[in-house]
């Protein structure tokens, strides 16, 4: 008997041993499994802090340069000068109360430099990073400190001058945007009454303030910080007060000469 008529049709059904067999299964799930995982989504790269993500660079030390409304910031109006503010019957009424001496004496002496005004009183910027997540302002006229905070919007705190600030970074978008900078945008909101000019035009602890920064390069190569604001008081104004504030970039440290607030 031949061995093909021994083995007859088993020829063609080799079964392997049981080692090889057990081998042969182990390779094939490690194939399945890698193959499961190479299908997955690639993993996301951990997200930019803020300060990473800085659209334009605000830091360094700036002077404020007052082209307008020069008559109503570098010197204090006589009381009851509202002229160019929205106030309603009620800001002009309280406005109308004005008393520096008073303020001094309630230690409300600070009242014009709240984040309302601040930006507008003549005086010097000191802008850094005070951590990763959070822009930090310092002003020379009245020694205040501002804090921009990115990431989730939180719940203001106790009201104070400066109150609370959520910070975000715009980018224009857009094929005409190509080659443009960007921009801050910063809601303070959890302020303490405060003037919107030092003779005692009010914003009540309502009001919401809403910024923009953005920096410019002059055909000179000078650098210049633009911040607008836009100051919404339910109470005291009977529109939105929208004013612009220009900041030249000087030399770190330049006439830094921090002083406190004066009640007029």
């Amino acid at each position: 008997m031949t061995d093909k008529t021994r083995f007859g049709n088993n020829m063609n059904r080799i079964t392997p041993s049981r080692p090889v067999a057990l081998a042969m299964l182990a390779a094939l799930a490690a194939l399945v499994s890698s193959a499961g995982t190479n299908a997955q989504a690639p993993a996301q790269r951990p997200a930019q802090t803020p300060q990473a993500a800085t659209t334009v660079d605000l830091t360094g030390d700036w002077v404020s340069v007052v082209t307008g409304d020069w008559k109503f910031r570098m010197v204090t109006p006589n009381k009851g000068v509202f002229e160019g503010l929205p106030l309603n019957a009620e800001g002009r009424r309280i406005g109308g109360t004005w008393d520096p001496k008073q303020d001094a004496a309630d230690g409300e002496q600070c009242r014009a430099y709240g984040a309302g005004n601040i930006m507008r009183v003549p005086g010097r910027l000191r802008i850094k990073w005070e951590s990763s997540d959070t822009l930090r302002i310092d002003t020379d006229a009245g020694t205040q400190t501002r804090l921009l905070k990115f990431g989730p919007p939180v719940k203001p705190g106790e009201p104070s001058w400066q109150g609370s600030t959520h910070a975000e970074w715009h980018k224009p978008a857009g094929p005409a945007a190509a080659g443009m900078g960007g921009s801050l945008k910063a809601v303070t909101t959890g302020l303490k009454p405060g003037y919107l000019r030092k003779n005692g035009a009010p914003y009540s602890d309502a009001t919401v303030l809403t910024e923009y920064y953005e920096r410019q390069t002059a055909p000179n190569g000078d650098s210049w910080l633009i911040v607008t604001q836009i100051v919404k008081d339910s109470k005291y104004l009977s529109r939105p007060y929208i004013t612009s504030a220009n900041f030249k970039k000087i030399p770190d440290g330049q006439g830094w000469n921090p002083t406190p607030c004066a009640a007029n």
